[in-house]
């Protein structure tokens, strides 16, 4: 027969279990990763994005992401993801130069770039994949990508966020459409 004090310590094991078990957990999911580089080293890499046109973080994504993608086994599904965003990532920082260079930049450009993108089926497919399909599980994978794209939109143009009377950044909120929320662009010039 169990003791008072050996059922406590009994549920406290279970408890650690369970705690470490949800750290786990969330730190499978975590997202950033963090990491010292030589000044020299981040240097390099810091002008390899700027040739790219990119920012530094975006680029070590893109150097990282193209890794998994050589080295991955065929019919990997990660794979088929990442180069579904390189796709869309393409694809939106293109269709942003283009719309731009056709006059049709103003504050809601973010919106006018997804709207447009959206509109084409081929694009969607490639968008679904990179987002893990459709439906709840999705939505998450959806969010970071949306932000991702926002921010390349802004940098493809040479745009700014705009700003409140508050100083704080100036966001609208859509319902059926791809995104649901984005950052109202301003351009100096």
């Amino acid at each position: 027969m169990a003791t008072k004090t050996q059922t406590a310590a009994t549920a406290a094991a279970g408890t650690d279990k369970s705690k470490k078990r949800k750290r786990a957990m969330r730190l499978a999911k975590a997202t950033n990763v963090a990491f010292s580089l030589e000044p020299q080293v981040r240097a390099r890499l810091a002008e390899q994005a700027r040739t790219e046109g990119l920012e530094l973080g975006h680029y070590l994504q893109k150097v990282l992401e193209t890794h998994v993608v050589d080295t991955a086994e065929d019919g990997d599904a990660l794979v088929e993801r990442i180069r579904a965003k390189r796709a869309v990532i393409d694809h939106i920082t293109n269709l942003a130069k283009e719309l731009d260079a056709n006059d049709k930049f103003d504050e809601h450009f973010v919106l006018t770039v997804m709207k447009t993108a959206a509109a084409d089926e081929a694009f969607m497919a490639f968008y679904n994949t990179a987002i893990g399909g459709e439906g709840k599980q999705s939505k998450m994978s959806q969010k970071p990508l949306n932000q991702q794209l926002g921010r390349l939109i802004r940098k493809a143009v040479g745009a700014k966020g705009m700003k409140t009377d508050r100083g704080t950044v100036a966001r609208a909120q859509t319902s059926g459409e791809i995104i649901s929320s984005y950052t109202l662009l301003t351009k100096q010039g």
